[in-house]
C-alpha cells in the first residue's frame, strides 16, 4: 500500500483540523400544550352469595356503562374492556370448601376527545350502582404536530448556538456534519403516567337526581426535544 493509498483510509479527525474547526452544540426546547386526550377508567363490581346472580348483575353493570359511554358518540375516540374477574371466597372457619360469596369484577377505558363531555360523562359514571371511576389521564396523540414543533425548535436552537460560536471567533458556519436526537436509544415514555387516585368514590347506588357535571381543567402538557449537532466553520484568525 502507498502512502497515498494509507492517507485516503485514514478516519475523519473527530475534532475537526485547523483547516475546518469543528464546533459541538446542543439544541433543546421545552414546550407546554394543551392535551389532546383525555383517558378514565371505569371498574364494575358485583358480589352476591350466589355465582348466577352475581354474573347477571355484573353483565346488566357493564352493559349499563357501555351503553352510556356509546351515548355520547364522536366525543369517545376508544373504548376497550380489560380485565373480567370471578372470584369466589371462601368461609374462614370450619371444614371443606364453602364459599361465602363471589366477587366480580369488569375494567373498562375510555379515550375522550370533548372535554366538555368528559366532565359530563364522569360524574354519571360514578352515579352509577357499584361503579368505580379512575382518572383522567391527559396525554397528547403519538403524531402530534407539538412533538414536531419541538425537535423543530430544537434543531434552531443548536444552529443558533453554533453561529454565536463562530460569531464570536470572527469567522461563519461552514456545514453540518452531525445531527443526533438525543435520546432515539432509550426506553420510551409510557403512554400514561401512574393513576392519579379516582374522580370519584365507588357510588354503592344510583341517585335520585342526576349529579351535576364535573367540572375538570385539562392538564397542560410537556413537550421535550433535544439534539446533539456538530459543525465545521471557515478558520478564524486568532
Amino acid at each position: 500500500m502507498t502512502t497515498a493509498d494509507a492517507a485516503d483510509v485514514q478516519p475523519a479527525v473527530p475534532y475537526g483540523t485547523p483547516d475546518a474547526p469543528r464546533i459541538a452544540v446542543r439544541g433543546e426546547a421545552r414546550l407546554e400544550v394543551d392535551p389532546e386526550i383525555a383517558r378514565i377508567g371505569v371498574t364494575v363490581s358485583a358480589r352476591g352469595r350466589d355465582r348466577r346472580a352475581a354474573l347477571e348483575d355484573l353483565t346488566r353493570r357493564n352493559a349499563a356503562v357501555l351503553e352510556l359511554v356509546k351515548s355520547y358518540g364522536d366525543a369517545v375516540e376508544r373504548l376497550e374492556t380489560g380485565a373480567f374477574s370471578i372470584t369466589p371466597e371462601l368461609t374462614r372457619h370450619g371444614k371443606g370448601e364453602r364459599v361465602r360469596t363471589y366477587h366480580g369484577g369488569v375494567r373498562v377505558t375510555a379515550e375522550l376527545t370533548d372535554f366538555t363531555a368528559l366532565g359530563e360523562l364522569t360524574t354519571r359514571l360514578a352515579d352509577l350502582e357499584l361503579t368505580r371511576v379512575d382518572g383522567p389521564w391527559w396525554s397528547l396523540r403519538r403524531d402530534s404536530p407539538a412533538y414536531r414543533e419541538a425537535r423543530q425548535q430544537a434543531v434552531r436552537e443548536a444552529v443558533q448556538r453554533a453561529r454565536e460560536y463562530a460569531e464570536a471567533l470572527g469567522t461563519t458556519l461552514a456545514a453540518l456534519v452531525e445531527l443526533a436526537d438525543i435520546g432515539a436509544e432509550t426506553p420510551a415514555a409510557p403512554a400514561y403516567p401512574a393513576a392519579p387516585g379516582r374522580a370519584r368514590g365507588a357510588a354503592l347506588a344510583g341517585a335520585a337526581e342526576a349529579a351535576p357535571a364535573l367540572d375538570l381543567e385539562p392538564q397542560r402538557q410537556r413537550v421535550y426535544a433535544a439534539v446533539n449537532a456538530r459543525f465545521t466553520m471557515a478558520p478564524p484568525r486568532l
